[in-house]
């Protein structure tokens, strides 16, 4: 059946026997996927206790306001890895339908600040502002797919980050003395926001900064146990678990990314399985001292900004820290993120984590960072290094994602258009493809 059929014939399986206040309905394209649809997902989810969300289909999406950068499954693997989220809804209706969401059981629908309208022009949820199911929050400021792609076409450096600690101490930063810690005290509030459990209401994820020298953070020349520094304390692991450890620039956070993370769980509950954890005498264990959960507790560590265009080039990443951070934050299969990470996780480091060494550091099959050197010879010498092999998403990276935007220019200039962005133009295009050619000349003779 096609989409159009799907989303015009009502929605699949059997209806929900009750219609529940708790049950928020939010929807959308969900196109790369960023942290302000994540913080659009944690306010919706803090307004209740169930939060279901509808995704629309490539094809109406198309239709209403112009093409799609990632496919559908690539848009439901990113909102199903969001935390906050408990279902997701594929092939929900580009105009929200009161049918659909009560379908679902959900008694409201959440939606940003903003307006959507449909192919028409016309609002997308006047149907659910008419019967008195719709609430409102705040767009998230300053980031945006429109954002994205305008620097993905214009080759801009202006978002880098040159020092996260100080730029949210408000010592770095635009604009006067109060307005940068005005600034700085507004991120931070954030990244504790997105740091917050499943219910988005208590603590959930740890917050960390290791801080040392470029040299220590860009290559493995230099062996520094750097300084590790706590913005936010969440869970901490639990009798049993195994540490683990993984590490990247995760730039333009998407399926590639998180079917990697996915897959290390699976992979460490393989191992769990292997070695009893879900034998009934230890799921009744650990029930009868408060709750059951999983055998594994990941670590994640995100490289900063000059790290990766130092290996990388053009205007990568396209995302800065700040941002690739916080959509690590809302991953649900991450316990803890540490920023400014070092590209090579040395023997130092990886013995100096305020969670001690580590039981395995894991590594994905990459074809995006061009390496002149093996950045995991200490966790290979310390006999913890894992690899996850392909997966359906293994090819979906930065890179890929600039490539899909540059070969459909002309659809997606026209999208910017709509959304009254000035237009980009082919010089600007032509820039772009001739960085990434020579970015690509000095990988091949490294």
């Amino acid at each position: 059946m096609s989409s159009s059929k799907l989303e015009e014939g009502g929605p699949p399986g059997e209806a929900a026997p009750e219609i529940l206040d708790g049950r928020i309905w939010v929807d959308g394209c969900w196109d790369f996927f960023h942290h302000g649809h994540a913080g659009a997902m944690l306010q919706a989810r803090q307004l209740g206790t169930e939060l279901y969300v509808g995704i629309h289909s490539d094809e109406s999406i198309l239709e209403n306001k112009g093409p799609t950068v990632m496919t559908l499954e690539e848009r439901i693997a990113a909102v199903d890895a969001c935390r906050w989220v408990t279902q997701s809804v594929p092939y929900a209706p580009y105009v929200t339908s009161l049918p659909w969401i009560s379908h679902y059981g959900c008694k409201y629908v959440v939606h940003g600040d903003d307006i959507t309208s449909d192919s028409s022009g016309e609002d997308c949820y006047r149907f659910v502002k008419a019967a008195g199911r719709f609430k409102v929050v705040k767009r998230t400021p300053s980031i945006s797919t429109t954002d994205l792609v305008g620097r993905m076409l214009l080759c801009t450096r202006t978002h880098f980050i040159k020092s996260l600690t100080k730029l949210l101490a408000g010592e770095e930063g635009h604009g006067t003395t109060e307005e940068k810690k005005a600034t700085g005290a507004d991120m931070t509030e954030r990244m504790r926001l997105y740091a917050t459990d499943e219910t988005g209401l208590h603590p959930g994820s740890s917050v960390w900064f290791w801080t040392a020298s470029i040299e220590a953070r860009e290559t493995d020349t230099e062996e520094e146990k750097g300084v590790f520094s706590c913005l936010s304390q969440g869970s901490q692991p639990k009798p049993g678990q195994r540490v683990v450890y993984v590490d990247g620039g995760f730039d333009l956070f998407s399926s590639g990314h998180i079917e990697f993370l996915r897959q290390v769980i699976k992979a460490e509950e393989k191992l769990g399985s292997e070695e009893g954890w879900y034998s009934k005498e230890a799921v009744e264990e650990r029930v009868g001292k408060g709750a059951d959960y999983g055998p594994v507790f990941v670590i994640a560590g995100v490289h900063d900004d000059e790290v990766i265009n130092h290996w990388k080039g053009v205007n990568y990443p396209i995302m800065n820290i700040y941002e690739r951070g916080l959509c690590v934050l809302q991953c649900k299969y991450i316990n803890s993120v540490i920023f400014g990470a070092p590209f090579s996780p040395t023997r130092s480091y990886l013995t100096s984590t305020p969670w001690g060494t580590p039981d395995a550091v894991y590594h994905g099959p990459t074809s995006f960072m061009p390496l002149t050197y093996d950045p995991y010879t200490a966790p290979k010498e310390m006999g913890i290094y894992r690899e996850i092999g392909k997966h359906d998403f293994a090819a979906v990276n930065a890179g890929q994602i600039v490539q899909r935007i540059l070969k459909s220019r002309d659809m997606y200039e026209e999208r910017q258009r709509v959304k009254g962005v000035k237009g980009i133009g082919e010089e600007a295009t032509r820039t772009r493809e001739k960085l990434e050619e020579e970015q690509r000349k000095r990988e091949e003779k490294s």
